[in-house]
């Protein structure tokens, strides 16, 4: 099996455990309660909380068109006495209820237009709210005005996604992209021989990447400070989670003694950092019920606890390395990297269970030639290009099911390893692009390649 292939196996073999460790809390419990539905509207995105007494299960969600509408099936729960829906919001124009089989709770919004919906479960028995997201889709054709007709009733035998599977990987979303600049505040950093503050260079360098991330159809930055603030360490890879990050990237520039050390590098998380930030998980979980991908861990036992945690930090750590790897290949395009390859340590801020993570260096702020190229904006803007290309390159050779990534096969981003004998002209022959566009997608300024190079493939014009 190819390590690709490996990879996405183990996707899914971790999503396959996370949803049986659900089934296996749900399992001889009652049925869970729908007390209320809320909407909320923004310009951005509906927003529909559901009231329950209790954790959901296995939830599923999928969508119907012609009218579009979307449909949440809650096995093991019914409607609460006196129930009533809302009124219409946003783009939900009606709600629906029903029982499509014994046991299993229907909900059914009728939409004004298409949507691409996200998911989550929020609190804990009681206070559990499932939270559905519904954000216009901009890809689909809208109708001027909301649809008037009474909707077909959705029927049961509909196809719908595996049970259990969050919305979030429903439709063409983007994959979130968080960006931390390192320090800020009172935390200036490394401070260079012209009196550069690490703290400036990295938001500089952290607001170039948002800018490039951006600019990709399939991915959009969320930055983790925008300004001159302080962030506790562990409060930056909170905020990426709770922005539903698919990657945490953490700008820093080293600093070191010998004043002629230089050159980018890329780090992951260490095993022993894993395997601490763990044990204080687990020892701690009434202050962290939502762990694993939206899967709460304070009403497991601490058995069951322990081997979805663990799941899902090694599928977080399998990822982060593949995608460093990726970005580490990219960063040689711009100048020179420290290492060959991808170092690990135990970085506090790269500790989430759940999201992938990693930590670049920029370069040597104590090196007089890395501390002016940091404070080039022509040179951050390369740098940050490279950095999306690196991850780009990753999701594209795996893109997560429900993506732009997965959607867009002929858009994303491919690779071609070079081989003894053949020339930029002839790779660029082989995959109908032009020397032009292979030159430009690479940052290449001339048309030499050496063998085992990998360039990146853009799509023909």
């Amino acid at each position: 099996m190819s390590r690709a292939a490996s990879l996405n196996w183990t996707r899914w073999l971790h999503l396959a455990v996370l949803l049986a460790g659900l089934a296996y809390a749900a399992f001889g419990q009652a049925a869970a309660i729908l007390g209320q539905v809320r909407l909320s509207a923004s310009d951005e995105a509906t927003r529909a909380e559901l009231q329950l007494d209790a954790a959901p299960g296995a939830f599923k969600v999928f969508s119907l068109g012609n009218p579009d509408r979307l449909v949440l099936d809650l096995p093991a729960a019914r409607l609460a006495e006196g129930f009533r829906p809302p009124a219409p919001n946003g783009r939900v124009i009606g709600v629906r209820t029903g029982y499509p089989e014994p046991g299993t709770l229907r909900v059914v919004f009728d939409l004004g237009g298409a949507v691409k919906p996200r998911a989550r479960v929020e609190g804990a028995g009681r206070e559990t709210r499932l939270v559905l997201e519904l954000f216009r889709d901009e890809g689909a054709l809208v109708a001027a005005a909301p649809v008037l007709a009474a909707p077909a009733a959705a029927s049961a035998t509909t196809p719908a996604v595996p049970a259990g599977v969050p919305a979030a990987l429903q439709g063409e979303r983007k994959l979130v992209i968080a960006i931390d600049a390192g320090h800020g505040g009172r935390d200036p950093g490394a401070i260079g021989s012209r009196g550069t503050y690490e703290k400036t260079v990295t938001l500089q360098v952290a607001r170039a990447l948002a800018e490039e991330v951006d600019r990709h159809p399939g991915m959009r930055a969320v930055l983790i400070r925008d300004s001159d603030v302080f962030i506790p360490l562990g409060e930056r890879y909170r905020k990426a989670r709770e922005a539903q990050a698919d990657l945490f990237i953490s700008m820093h520039a080293d600093a070191a003694h010998n004043r002629a050390a230089n050159g980018a590098s890329v780090y992951v998380l260490s095993t022993r950092g894993a395997s601490s930030e763990a044990a204080r998980f687990l020892a701690d979980r009434e202050n962290n019920s939502d762990l694993v991908g939206g899967v709460s861990l304070d009403d497991k036992d601490r058995n069951l606890a322990a081997v979805l945690l663990d799941l899902s930090q090694s599928a977080t750590l399998r990822v982060s390395d593949e995608a460093a790897n990726q970005v580490l290949e990219a960063l040689r395009s711009v100048g020179k990297t420290r290492k060959p390859q991808v170092e690990r340590a135990n970085f506090w801020v790269l500790r989430s269970p759940d999201v992938p993570s990693m930590l670049i260096e920029t370069g040597f702020i104590t090196n007089a030639e890395d501390e002016r190229k940091l404070n080039d904006p022509a040179f951050r803007r390369r740098l940050a290009q490279a950095v999306t290309r690196g991850v780009a390159d990753y999701f594209g050779n795996q893109p997560p099911p429900g993506t732009w990534f997965a959607a867009n096969p002929q858009r994303s981003p491919r690779q071609h390893v070079v081989a003894r004998g053949e020339t930029l002209g002839l790779i660029a022959s082989r995959h109908g692009i032009s020397v032009h566009q292979l030159r430009q997608a690479n940052d290449k300024r001339d048309d030499v390649v050496r063998v085992g190079e990998r360039l990146r493939i853009p799509a023909p014009e």
